[in-house]
């Protein structure tokens, strides 16, 4: 009888102190979600101005240290057109051209692009160089020439068979474009449009005729100056989403000097086939 009643005092001892110890685990942890915020006097800006708020964002993209990228490097395709046209003074339309077969080509080498947001990479301004290559097809039997004024007048061609008459100008262009980008799906993946004002600088130009005499392709290739624009401007608008990607251009100057050739302003749309 007292074995019985010494092992049944042992057992209910110890569950009194598992029982304590329980009690005293859950007190300490009750008091650590309790702790007393102890306020401070210090200025939260002097607390927050050297936090680095792009460690926050590791890993995966991080928003915060990106920046602005327009869209202007690559190589642009186009077709040449003009409008507005003035021949007063001429008899015939001589500068007509096969819109068609009309092209324009820029290689866009050099791209910089200023973002003007300072937390996000949607909005900024983007500028380069790039090569602008234009040419303009002409009626096989039609081209034309300077006089010693400095005026155009048109040239009929009287080889035995004429295959191709075109006139093709090399600038150098300069643009400033205000640029606006809209995330889709991944944030990489924008569609964007810009527009501004670009600048050009004529290298060279001339005229060419290919056509065949006594059977034997030949060509005649005419460098000169054509009292054409040797600094000229205009607008550009660009836009396109991931691969699709289209411009136009509107030239503000005409095409020739005052007084000097008809009235002709130059339009080009095109599409971008290689984007850098």
């Amino acid at each position: 009888m007292d074995i019985k009643c010494k092992t049944s005092c042992t057992n209910f001892l110890n569950r009194r102190i598992i029982l304590i110890i329980l009690v005293a685990l859950f007190a300490m942890n009750l008091k650590a979600q309790n702790d007393t915020i102890i306020p401070v006097d210090t200025d939260p800006e002097e607390l927050l101005k050297d936090l680095d708020l792009g460690e926050s964002y590791e890993p995966g993209f991080n928003i915060w240290n990106d920046v602005f990228s327009g869209h202007w490097a690559g190589f642009d395709i186009g077709i040449n057109l003009f409008v507005n046209e003035d021949y007063t003074g001429y008899s015939t339309n001589f500068m007509e051209n096969d819109v068609f077969r009309s092209n324009s080509a820029y290689f866009n080498i050099i791209e910089k692009s200023f973002g003007l947001q300072r937390n996000r990479n949607t909005v900024g301004l983007v500028t380069g160089i790039g090569l602008h290559l234009q040419s303009y097809r002409l009626d096989n039997n039609t081209t034309f020439r300077r006089q010693d004024d400095g005026t155009i007048e048109p040239q009929s061609l009287f080889f035995d068979q004429n295959q191709k008459s075109k006139f093709a100008i090399t600038s150098l262009m300069v643009p400033l474009l205000a640029e606006f980008q809209i995330p889709l799906n991944h944030y990489n993946n924008r569609i964007y449009i810009s527009g501004g004002l670009y600048g050009s600088f004529r290298l060279n130009s001339h005229t060419k005729i290919k056509y065949r005499s006594e059977g034997i392709k030949r060509k005649l290739k005419t460098p000169g100056h054509y009292s054409l624009q040797d600094f000229k401007y205009g607008v550009m608008v660009r836009t396109g989403y991931r691969w699709f990607n289209v411009f136009a251009t509107y030239d503000l100057v005409p095409l020739f000097k005052d007084e000097k050739g008809p009235g002709l302003t130059p339009v080009t749309f095109g599409v971008t086939l290689i984007s850098l």
